[in-house]
């Protein structure tokens, strides 16, 4: 229903959002309304949603509120419950998707006569489905993604979703939105979010302004109006020094202009607000209400948009009444009068699904903040009450419990741990919630002691799993505290893992480990499975806090241990420690062998074996992206993050996701690395952990190297923000982010500073430099002395990188050596030595599939050959190189090839014009017609009528023959 008020100025932003519904699909797929309570969010947005049905797109309009806060998805569900089940339906898996991982939470309340009449809970239940406990909120992610897809392809002129209150969205739909953020949608879709930017999450800020920054946002910030416009079009006729006075006081917001000319229409003789502010002027339209009419306005506030007659009739009836037949119809008959008389005076709306709602979220909170705290728990004690008697789940009755909970009631306390085990997964924010509230009405007695002990640690893991590292920590600390010295229930043990987790996921390597030591030396000693756990994480705080051989007899005896208990996950666990500690050491061979146990032991698992260790996949991954593995690597990586989405803990994801995204970068998959690192990079930022974000950082800045082309100065920027987020640490992640600083630098035409980060990354000596990397971090410092003329430091460097490479035996190493050695010659005036060098490192690269670090070898390689008077062997290796650069999305190759230019072309083949020639030689690298005309820009037609006259030609007829025709004529 169209809001009343009329829509007063905001031409420029109608002008703005025109266009954007004229063309949905395209970028900006999100508009951010932002501005203060009452400056005509809400009136524009609906405005939006009619211009929109006029040019026939579909319309979901939902809407947060701001007493619902810990519903997991609520505002999302409001949204789809207007969906037409049919249509939910007609789109077989990705509705089907929906209904099975996000659930209308908020809404999804099964249909009852004597509470739901009108089906509008059924409706929503049926539209998407109910409960969304058995799914992650991942798979919600993605599924969502697709079902909007899908509904703006099957919607006509498109779809739009109109999210209002944004600002008191639930963190489960706040990651959902974020997550819509980044993966725009590729379908006629058009997202407006209205939200007041004062009260909004930081983390729904972030989202939206990096949204802004990449153009997936466009951002409308609503200020005051102008008081030609309040006055004619909200008040025409008023007196010119009432009008004035009244604008005054109002300072352009329209709703306190009109709330005070509706007070002067009252009988008021001036404009100024009264002492309660807005507030107080807003409850004096209730003053004329009966009792009655009163308690129903007070319900409605209760409710929310759970406001139905039926759940209104169970609140506003008097609790003795009688429930006979006719008792019902009389309650029925005064209810409907009291909300007529409601409606009239404008206090409440309809919207759709027989849903009242108050005029104004404003309004809403003074009549909620209005009723006396003893009356308002009554309601909400009836309206969860009722919501039981309908079947409605935890997670929808767990908001009116707590409102009604003033002390400690353990039925009540029964529907608050349910809604926090069903809402664990899905959203494990509002579980920690759930878990605080009943925690914060548990006696404080002996004989709850256990009890509370329990809950702290549910909720430890709640806030772990939700990225809350600190909070988790804290708590943590609490539980293992108060524990008695002779604890023997496991709880000391499972505390402090969990604790040494979050302390060394937060960078506090030595308070990780400490921890460890000390309960791994307890008397009596910890029983064996907590052993096995302990000593899996003091293997996990290698190489960040100790080398690993300081702890690899530990991993040993916790492997045979995990082993003898029967424990494959945590034997699993173990190999992988060790593989990923052998990988970093450099010690190629037993990393290779404890690689390949621990794969066979992780492959013969099952997801849910693995539930509870999707970090050991991630280093497993990592192991193998060091041993040049990359399709292992990258396999592990995806089974770990399917896993970590389905529950894990969201700190994990970041680690998951730079594995794959290093691994792309390698293969010179660059668009999807960007994607990956984006996706680790918004999560980091919520995490707390500053050695986190800058080790994410600093693999988005390796990325934007290669990605972005010669000049861009993005990847250095990522680079000087990862190494201000590491900050003076000393450690293995420090030491990484410090390498890409170097290369960003040289990158960027600094090679001193280059130089300087290598050396602040390894130390004079370069110890600290990762050994079995150390090639290609030494590469960063050769080129850099090079640069500026120091041969004697560049072949110093050099000549390590080939011993490293050698002792090694990879092949993206060798390589890295190969091209110091190649650099060295270059600048040293020998550049067919040289040249010799980078074609050797090429091949080397080729073989493991770095497919950056080959097309780089040949460009550079091909410079050099042209150089030392090989033009047509350097012809060959700048069109490979530039051609697997160009597949790969590697902007800073392409521009580095154009740079140096291709050489001149080798002779051609007899008869053939110069564009038949080309074609000729294209055929020969193996490309097909479709490629050849988009390298050529052709049509995939003409290039097949090119050939018809280069085989008329040459009189060859195949393909093949072609291409050994041409390659005979390359010297």
């Amino acid at each position: 229903m169209t809001d009343r008020t009329p829509l007063v100025g905001r031409e420029a932003e109608l002008d703005r959002l025109d266009a954007v519904l004229d063309g949905p699909g395209g970028p900006p797929g999100v508009v951010d309304l932002t501005g203060a309570a009452g400056i005509g969010k809400s009136r524009l947005l609906t405005e939006v949603c009619g211009r929109a049905e006029e040019r026939g797109l579909t319309v979901l309009r939902g809407r947060a509120t701001e007493y619902e806060r810990h519903i997991p998805f609520r505002v999302f569900g409001d949204a789809f419950a207007d969906l037409d089940p049919e249509l939910l339906r007609g789109l077989g898996a990705p509705g089907a998707a929906w209904a099975a991982s996000a659930g209308a939470a908020a809404d999804g309340i099964p249909a009852n006569p004597a509470v739901d009449p009108t089906g509008a809970g059924a409706r929503a239940g049926a539209a998407a489905g109910a409960g969304v406990s058995a799914v992650d909120r991942f798979a919600a992610h993605r599924a969502t993604a697709r079902l909007l897809t899908a509904l703006g392809g099957r919607t006509g002129a498109g779809l739009l979703i109109a999210l209002d209150d944004l600002h008191w969205a639930d963190p489960a739909s706040l990651e959902l939105l974020d997550h819509l953020v980044r993966h725009p949608l590729r379908a006629p879709v058009v997202i407006v979010v209205a939200r007041r930017d004062r009260q909004t999450a930081p983390s729904l800020a972030a989202a939206l302004t990096r949204g802004v920054d990449t153009g997936a946002v466009l951002r409308l910030d609503l200020g005051p109006l102008t008081e030609r416009a309040c006055v004619e079009q909200l008040a025409p006729g008023l007196p010119p020094d009432r009008a004035a006075r009244l604008y005054a006081a109002s300072e352009g917001n329209p709703l306190y202009f009109l709330t005070l000319l509706q007070g002067q229409g009252q009988g008021r003789s001036g404009p100024a607000l009264p002492p309660g502010g807005l507030g107080a002027l807003l409850l004096d339209e209730l003053t004329p209400l009966s009792a009655a009419q009163r308690r129903t306005a007070e319900a409605v506030a209760v409710l929310g948009d759970q406001a139905t007659p039926p759940l209104l009739l169970a609140l506003t009836e008097p609790a003795s009444a009688s429930v006979s037949a006719s008792a019902s119809a009389s309650g029925s008959e005064r209810l409907d009068a009291d909300l007529g008389v409601l409606a009239r005076r404008d206090l409440i709306r309809p919207r759709p699904g027989g849903v009242w709602s108050l005029r104004h979220p404003v309004l809403r909170a003074a009549v909620y903040e209005d009723t006396g705290p003893g009356r308002r728990a009554a309601l909400h004690r009836r309206a969860a009450a009722a919501l039981a008697a309908a079947g409605a789940p935890a997670t929808v009755r767990a908001h009116h419990v707590e409102r009604a909970l003033t002390d400690w009631e353990p039925e009540a306390a029964a529907v608050l741990l349910e809604a926090a085990e069903q809402s664990e997964t899905t959203a494990p924010a509002s579980c920690a919630h759930w878990l605080e509230v009943v925690m914060r009405v548990l006696p404080d007695t002996p004989g709850h002691a256990a009890r509370r002990r329990d809950l702290m640690l549910k909720r430890a893991r709640a806030l772990s799993v939700c990225g809350e590292l600190r909070a988790s920590r804290d708590l943590l600390h609490e539980v293992i505290a108060g524990l008695p010295a002779d604890d023997g229930s496991g709880v000391r043990a499972a505390a402090v893992t969990l604790c040494a987790s979050m302390e060394r996921h937060l960078g506090q390597y030595r308070a990780s480990v400490a921890l460890l030591r000390r309960a791994l030396s307890r008397r009596p000693a910890p029983a064996p499975a907590d052993a096995v756990a302990l000593g899996l994480e003091l293997g996990s705080s290698a190489p960040h806090a100790l080398p690993f051989p300081a702890v690899r007899a530990e991993v040993l005896r916790t492997l045979e241990l995990a082993r003898a208990l029967g424990n494959e996950p945590a034997a699993a666990g173990a190999l992988a420690v060790s593989a990923l500690g052998e990988a970093y050491e450099g010690n190629t061979a037993a990393a290779r062998e404890l690689a390949d146990r621990a794969a066979a032991c992780v492959d013969a698992l099952t997801d849910r074996d693995l539930a509870d260790q999707c970090e050991p996949l991630a280093r497993l991954g990592w192991a193998e992206f060091y041993l040049e593995r990359y399709e292992d690597a990258e396999r592990h990586a995806d089974r770990g993050l399917a896993i970590a989405r389905r529950g894990g803990p969201l700190h994990l994801l970041p680690h998951l996701l730079m594995c794959k995204a290093i691994v792309h970068t390698h293969a010179c998959r660059l668009p999807s690395a960007l994607d990956l690192v984006d996706e680790a990079e918004s999560i980091a930022r919520g995490i707390g952990s500053d050695e986190l974000l800058g080790l994410v950082l600093a693999n988005k800045a390796q990325v934007l190297i290669a990605a972005r082309p010669p000049g861009d100065v993005s990847a250095l920027a990522a680079a000087e923000e990862a190494v201000a987020a590491a900050g003076a640490r000393t450690s293995w992640w420090t030491s990484l982010v410090w390498c890409v600083m170097s290369y960003a630098a040289l990158h960027g035409g600094d090679p001193v500073r280059a130089r300087s980060a290598m050396l602040r990354a390894g130390g004079a000596d370069l110890a600290g430099l990762q050994p079995s990397m150390r090639p290609l971090f030494l590469e960063a410092l050769v080129t850099a002395a090079v640069t500026t003329g120091d041969l004697a430091g560049a072949q110093e460097w050099a000549a390590l990188a080939g011993r490293d490479a050698e002792r090694l035996g990879l092949p993206v190493q060798r390589a890295a050596a190969l091209r110091c050695a190649g650099q060295v010659l270059a600048g040293s005036g020998r550049p067919a030595a040289a040249a010799e060098r980078f074609a050797r490192a090429a091949e080397e690269a080729g073989r493991s599939g770095a497919v950056l670090w080959e097309a780089q070898s040949l460009l550079i390689g091909a410079s050099l050959t042209a150089e030392a008077g090989d033009p047509a062997t350097a012809s060959a290796m700048w069109r490979r190189g530039r051609r697997l650069a160009e597949s790969g999305g590697s902007l800073l190759l392409t521009g580095l090839a154009d740079l140096l230019l291709p050489p001149p072309p080798p002779p051609r083949v007899p008869g053939l014009t110069p564009r038949e020639h080309e074609i000729a030689t294209l055929v020969a690298e193996g490309l097909t017609t479709p490629a050849i005309a988009a390298r050529l820009y052709l049509s995939p037609r003409t290039v097949d009528t090119h050939l018809s006259h280069i085989f008329r030609k040459t009189g060859v007829t195949t393909r093949s023959a072609l291409a050994a025709l041409t390659a005979r004529h390359l010297p």
